[in-house]
């Protein structure tokens, strides 16, 4: 198979211990500035007409077909705060923009190479995926001065296996600070469990349970610098605020799932039938 851990012994135990890692320079500034040039070139093709808003605040929204089609397309989804009560744009549209996916690891060469690169799998060796799978990837903006709060959650809430096995990767494409709307996150908090589940039905999308209270005062800001990789253990308690400054934070976000021994959940909003869609990065299969 040829694939090699790539994270050390303190570096694991820490995950394990907290939840998430940080790992810095990641990605070097020649790879970063590729995605980032790739995403103005969509963007530059992109001509707005076909598009809805996007916040993590109102999931009704998930009922509409434009959403669940987005799982095997690459598609575009603006800013809650880009339109003027007049409807129309108040900036142009690649500052207007929430973000973008979510098969851009599957249908874009440029995601595709990082999505796919041996470092990615190096990761996942390293925390004994057998099977790992890239469900979904978007590239997120939080645009200067709108870019929208993401509300407390956990990943394994959207995309659910049993047993749980997502983990979230989220590299920086420019500078994350408490300024410009960086990650917050919980400490430990994936030792908890999961509180609840996002579940897709037929008039759309539901949660299985009221969103739990959570005190700020137990969130710790990762501030990280461009090229540098949040690894987040899928039931890790993770947030990230209003963008009101005058710089944006770029970013690219992959989720992965072990399809190894786990069941991929037929009600979540990203239909099993999708599954077969996305490829997986290496299989490690069972010893007899």
């Amino acid at each position: 198979m040829g694939v090699v851990g790539n994270l050390s012994s303190e570096q694991i135990e820490f995950f394990n211990s907290n939840g998430y890692i940080v790992i810095e320079s990641f990605s070097s500034e020649e790879e970063t500035k590729e995605m980032r040039d790739r995403m103005a070139e969509l963007l530059q093709e992109f001509d707005g007409a076909s598009s809805t808003v996007f916040s993590t605040k109102d999931h009704q929204q998930l009922k509409d077909d434009y959403f669940y089609k987005s799982a095997e397309n690459i598609l575009f989804f603006f800013e809650e705060k880009a339109y003027g009560e007049d409807g129309r744009l108040q900036q142009p549209k690649e500052l207007s923009i929430n973000k973008v996916g979510h098969a851009l690891h599957e249908l874009d060469p440029v995601f595709r190479k990082f999505s796919s690169s041996e470092k990615i799998k190096g990761l996942f060796f390293s925390l004994e995926y057998k099977r790992p799978t890239v469900i979904q990837s978007m590239y997120i903006f939080k645009q200067p001065g709108i870019g929208g709060e993401v509300v407390p959650h956990q990943d394994n809430t959207f995309l659910y296996t049993e047993p749980t096995t997502c983990t979230g990767l989220w590299l920086a494409l420019e500078d994350a600070t408490i300024t410009n709307g960086c990650l917050w996150a919980i400490p430990g908090s994936h030792k908890d469990g999961l509180k609840r589940r996002m579940i897709r039905g037929e008039s759309g999308t539901y949660f299985d349970n009221p969103p739990p209270i959570y005190d700020q005062r137990d969130f710790a800001p990762l501030e990280v610098k461009s090229g540098s990789l949040v690894v987040l253990h899928g039931n890790l308690v993770h947030q990230s605020f209003e963008n009101l400054s005058s710089k944006s934070r770029h970013a690219l976000s992959l989720h992965v799932v072990d399809t190894d021994g786990c069941t991929w959940s037929k009600d979540n909003w990203l239909a099993s039938s999708s599954l077969n869609a996305y490829f997986t990065l290496y299989y490690v299969p069972a010893q007899i």
